[in-house]
């Protein structure tokens, strides 16, 4: 039997190492599937199924998509529940002899999604980690766009029903467990029945390790207070999770997660246990008949400015706090933004310019953020000032803390701002993305482009001048590049300072320090330029990665005052009055009102 031609083998090589997967496998400017991926592509994408030679008697089937329009299909492909391996060419082919080394540069599953347009603004993406030990369990559940990271143990008599409990209050788009999870059919039959759309990895266990020490090191461990996690080392179920998780992350997207740096380890008592069969019934984030938004308790309270605002938003309905002190700080806060027409109108119309600060932190330190991004995250940056002052004479102990914890950003605006043009491309390779003033040498360069030919008459008449030659020109060809030429019946005047490069019939061609220089300049300067202006925006773009803690505190405090200030305007509009809380356990309703009913009946229709 023929061997596989060595390009096929290599292919198949990578396949091996990546079986769990849609290969895409670049070559040229296609991202090509061959053999079975090829054929379950073809289907699921609706696409041409071709085939190519592969030293076999038989073609092999084959189906590609356009690189430039990868993102989309790989798009279609995730939300379909596979996970697609990109192998991207490792080396520049002009510059390569023989096969292009290739390698996979990132692993897309349905919970690891970082691209915007496969994202909902308004909602989170999570992946969440299943440690099973007996009949106990430890969770991790993260946001890789946003960096969120929360861990549990679940150790009660009611385990796998408080799990289901968790995974309602989430909705993960992706499941990683180890093989006491996988191999307990029942209970995995009824994830599947319960979560029909959850993808699920069974991780190996060697992953799933109870060591403290690097997570300690690596991570901000805190609890639901934002303190401290006392005891970690003893949450062994949780560590386990957290491990396996991280692992995972790291493995599928082959880059730095610095923007996962906090891990929040909360008690299942912090929050009102909802079980699955409730959070349906009550409809509280979408309708149990089609799944939308309309109709549910989102749908009234949501007037959030914000999509960072809006996840938050959904996070407070799926988690309603049980502390009697923490429920009175936030109703005094929106009672404050109620009564006071003119902060919140302040408020809303600074947040309504506040894009995802939270998202675009991750961007920054994943690596992927453009250079519209930062343009967007500037612009964002511009009103925090702003909002500062606005909140600056509040009186509610949750606004003042808000206040004082708004970190205003400045001198990453300061950055951004003195560094990228206003409107840039959305390519970062191709220039055309860096200010004047920000960096002398692509001053220089990008002066070289536009001013090259202006700078070459002046020479010529600065020569012309200076040898008293009247007919000495500037010339260039792609052989000897720029050159001085001069007729033969003036050779008695050529200074010194001229270097012979060409002798014609009629004229002798010379070259100077000055216009060697200037040839260096105007010749290499585009492909410079474009090198330089990338290195820079990836200096700027690290730079800013270096603070994405401050980000996301930010972030925090923009999308909790947004959600406050939606609570508000809600209240306001719907003539809602303030409870008042205590832990009496007593339930004492007046002329109670259903606020999704009443929006869709109208005023006075239901009491």
């Amino acid at each position: 039997m023929a061997q596989y031609s060595p390009m096929m083998q290599k292919y198949l090589e990578t396949k091996e190492e990546y079986k769990d997967c849609i290969l895409f496998y670049r070559l040229g400017d296609f991202y090509e599937m061959f053999f079975d991926d090829a054929i379950l592509v073809a289907r699921e994408l609706e696409i041409t199924l071709t085939g190519k030679d592969c030293g076999q008697a038989e073609r092999a089937p084959m189906a590609g998509v356009p690189h430039h329009a990868a993102e989309m299909y790989i798009a279609k492909l995730v939300n379909k529940g596979y996970k697609v391996a990109i192998c991207e060419q490792l080396e520049d082919p002009k510059n390569t002899k023989g096969i292009v080394k290739r390698g996979v540069i990132k692993v897309v599953t349905p919970g690891t999604v970082v691209e915007s347009n496969m994202l909902e603004e308004r909602k989170n993406n999570y992946i969440m980690s299943i440690y099973k030990s007996g009949i106990y369990f430890g969770i991790s559940i993260c946001d890789i766009s946003t960096g969120e990271f929360y861990a549990a143990e679940i150790k009660d008599n009611n385990n796998f029903p408080m799990l289901l409990d968790e995974m309602a209050r989430y909705t993960p788009a992706e499941l990683v467990v180890n093989s006491m999870m996988q191999d307990s059919t029942e209970e995995i039959a009824k994830i599947k029945e319960r979560f029909p759309n959850i993808y699920i990895t069974n991780f190996h266990d060697k992953f799933f390790n109870s060591e403290v020490e690097n997570l300690d090191l690596r991570f901000s461990i805190v609890n639901n207070n934002d303190q401290k996690q006392e005891n970690f080392a003893e949450k062994t179920l949780a560590i386990s999770s957290i491990h396996a998780l991280m692992e995972y992350l790291e493995q599928t997207q082959k880059t730095s997660l610095n923007h996962i740096n906090k891990i929040v380890v909360y008690q299942l008592s912090r929050y009102m246990a909802l079980d699955i069969n409730a959070r349906r019934n009550l409809e509280i984030t979408e309708k149990l008949r089609d799944k939308s938004k309309k109709g549910t308790l989102l749908w009234v309270l949501d007037k959030t400015s914000t999509s960072m605002g809006g996840r938050l938003l959904r996070r407070w309905l799926n988690d309603p706090l049980v502390d009697v002190l923490e429920i009175n700080r936030r109703l005094d806060a929106v009672k404050e933004l109620k009564d006071n027409v003119m902060l919140r109108g302040d408020i809303v119309d600074n947040l309504k310019k506040v894009y995802d600060i939270e998202r675009l932190a991750g961007k920054m330190a994943y690596g992927n953020a453009n250079a519209r991004d930062m343009v967007t995250l500037k612009n964002s940056l511009l009103k925090l000032p702003e909002v500062k002052r606005v909140l600056s004479d509040c009186k509610s102990e949750l606004l003042k803390q808000l206040t004082e914890n708004l970190d205003e950003l400045q001198d990453i605006y300061q950055l951004i701002d003195g560094a990228i043009i206003d409107d840039p491309p959305m390519t970062i390779k191709d220039g055309g993305i860096i200010k004047l003033g920000y960096d002398e040498e692509i001053d220089t360069l990008k002066t070289a482009q536009t001013e090259g030919k202006n700078w070459l008459v002046q020479l010529e008449l600065d020569e012309r001048e200076k040898t008293g030659i009247k007919n000495l020109k500037i010339g260039f060809n792609k052989v000897f590049g720029y050159f001085i030429e001069v007729t033969k019946s003036y050779l008695s005047q050529v200074p010194d300072r001229f270097v012979r490069k060409q002798t014609l019939a009629n004229a002798e061609r010379y070259i100077t320090e000055e216009l060697k220089n200037l040839e260096n300049q105007i010749l290499g300067a585009e492909e410079k330029v474009v090198t330089l202006e990338y290195d820079a925006f990836v200096a700027i773009r690290d730079e800013i990665a270096k603070n994405v803690k401050r980000l996301q505190k930010t972030s925090e405090v923009i999308s909790s005052l947004d959600v406050l200030t939606s609570f508000a305007e809600v209240a306001e509009d719907m003539n809602y009055c303030m409870p008042e809380v205590n832990s009496t356990g007593a339930i004492n309703i007046k002329n109670g009102r259903h606020p999704v009913i009443e929006k869709i009946l109208g005023p006075r229709k239901f009491c």
